[in-house]
């Protein structure tokens, strides 16, 4: 465990040359200050592996800058131990209340200061492997979530969480009184693009059109693949002539996008359904409703909009 930086705090200039002296000699590098002010700018400023801190320094109390130095979110971390020529067992019991992880009266002996530094070193070690293992296994939680509501083509969430979060939604809307918009999005004649450009186009059209939906909407809608070349949208706090504005930015950019590997126009249908409205009543409905809209729009010839009335 040797080799790591130790923050000496000691006021005593010749008991600090001795034990600097000794840290150094067994393989550890030392940083000495004299007050405590200094401990704590240096603490925050240096990589420090461990502090040895005088219980009395001229400036402040040895446990007001260990207690400091446990709140800090930048220092919490750092084992510290005490060090004093106070050994009575109050001193000792303030000192480890105010945070210290050790506890060694003066006058010390050299060997029990290095077994007990190298203690603190080996728990810090395993308490910091700890913490990288907790991180790693919280990265690979968070991209097994994120796979599992996700669509795996587009980067859209799925359909799964969309149903989730629409009735969430729903039931705020209907607690507070509030209007929400359900958008159901078709792309027009999209087995046309497969059977004439294959299906790795076709997918390249998905994807390109789920980044136009997302660039017209704003952070707080959710938009997700419903299947196929359908996609679905979900508008807080919007009315239907909100909605409807928003369905016509995401027709128009639609339309005027060069799509890649595309040589004609593609465009899409859109039903609207918006609560409140006396008939729907649940989250299943507003979005059975906006499907109608998107059948209506569809047979009455694709690339426009329907609002359900």
């Amino acid at each position: 465990m040797a080799g790591g930086r130790i923050l000496l705090v000691e006021d005593d200039k010749l008991q600090a040359k001795v034990t600097k002296d000794y840290l150094e000699a067994n393989g550890y590098e030392v940083i000495w200050v004299g007050n405590g002010k200094s401990a704590i700018k240096i603490a925050k400023t240096h990589p420090v592996e461990l502090i040895l801190l005088d219980l009395v320094l001229p400036d402040m109390d040895g446990k007001e800058v260990c207690r400091w130095l446990k709140l800090n979110q930048d220092t919490k971390g750092i084992p510290i131990m005490m060090l004093t020529a106070r050994s009575s067992t109050t001193e000792k019991v303030t000192g480890l209340k105010a945070g210290a992880d050790d506890y060694l009266p003066k006058p010390y002996n050299e060997s029990e200061l290095n077994a007990r530094i190298y203690a603190c070193l080996r728990t810090k070690a395993l308490q910091d492997e700890l913490r990288e293992k907790n991180r790693q296994l919280e990265e690979v939680l968070l991209k097994v979530e994120t796979l599992a509501i996700t669509d795996p083509l587009t980067g859209l969430f799925n359909r799964r969480h969309f149903e989730t979060t629409i009735e969430k939604e729903f039931n705020r809307t209907i607690r507070y009184q509030s209007p929400v918009s359900c958008l159901m999005i078709d792309i027009d004649h999209f087995k046309s693009i497969n059977d004439e450009y294959g299906h790795r186009t076709g997918d390249l059209v998905l994807k390109e059109m789920a980044g136009i939906i997302k660039n017209c909407l704003r952070k707080v809608d959710t938009v997700a693949r419903w299947g196929g070349e359908e996609f679905i949208l979900l508008l807080p706090g919007t009315k239907k002539e909100d909605a409807l504005r928003a369905a016509l930015r995401i027709l128009t950019a639609i339309s005027s996008h060069n799509f890649s590997g595309i040589q004609r126009q593609i465009t899409v249908s859109i039903g609207i359904a918006s609560v409140p409205w006396s008939s729907i009543d649940t989250a299943e409905k507003l979005i059975d409703t906006a499907d109608l809209a998107l059948y209506e729009a569809k047979s009455k010839g694709r690339s426009r909009i329907e609002v359900a009335v």
